[in-house]
């Protein structure tokens, strides 16, 4: 689904440059065409505001950018297909889960978006198995203002920040009306340093349900 046709869409555009749209269409037009290995499927690079639409959002959990090994990226950060091996933030996170709210087996967290959680990468496109490769070339303007327009929107959300690159959006977010919970990555490299007792799904879940919101269903 192209960005045009999400609810996103009136926001995104009354925020940011027509010609940088222009140039992002550009981007991944001429990117898929001379790469068939980028992932996530063209069809899915909106994936996150298709599923989880404007008036609906809840939560944002904020990724890096999509994973790049074949068959994984979704284009729901840290999501994969109910057939893929949890990669090893993805285990953790489900790990943080069972300890903090209950035990869920799937590795697809589509149910997760379509409940109000906005899982969204930074990056939105990578080359198979070139972790990164595509920061800084057009995506950013696009998603840290996606994090704005969650952020201006009246409805009180909470925004799960994981690492240092993720608490780097935090200057986009008014915590006047928002929640923001910060730890450690996910990732096997920092888990232990402060993701782990984190306990980020309970406490996003009593921020809603004190401001009137339905909690999520995490083991949905």
């Amino acid at each position: 689904m192209p960005l045009s046709h999400t609810t996103w869409a009136p926001a995104v555009k009354a925020k940011l440059n027509p010609e940088y749209l222009k140039q992002v269409a550009q981007f991944i037009q001429s990117t898929y065409r001379e790469d068939a290995h980028i992932f996530p499927q063209q069809k899915n690079i909106f994936a996150a505001l298709e599923k989880t639409p404007l008036p609906e959002t809840k939560v944002v959990i904020m990724g890096q950018d999509p994973y790049h090994n074949i068959g994984q990226a979704q284009g729901l950060s840290f999501s994969v297909p109910e057939n893929v091996p949890a990669p090893p933030s993805l285990q953790n996170i489900l790990k943080e889960l069972s300890t903090d709210v209950g035990h869920r087996q799937s590795h697809d967290l589509t149910s997760w978006s379509t409940q109000g959680v906005l899982l969204l990468n930074a990056v939105l496109t990578v080359p198979e198995g070139q972790a990164n490769a595509h920061q800084g070339k057009i995506w950013e303007p696009l998603t840290d203002s996606l994090i704005q327009i969650a952020s201006e929107d009246d409805a009180p959300k909470v925004f799960i920040l994981w690492g240092k690159f993720a608490q780097s959006k935090r200057q986009f977010i008014d915590e006047s009306k928002h929640l923001v919970l910060m730890s450690a990555h996910p990732s096997p490299l920092s888990a232990y340093r402060g993701f782990f007792g984190s306990q980020p799904f309970s406490k996003a879940n009593h921020f809603l349900v004190a401001k009137g919101r339905q909690p999520i269903d995490w083991l949905k």
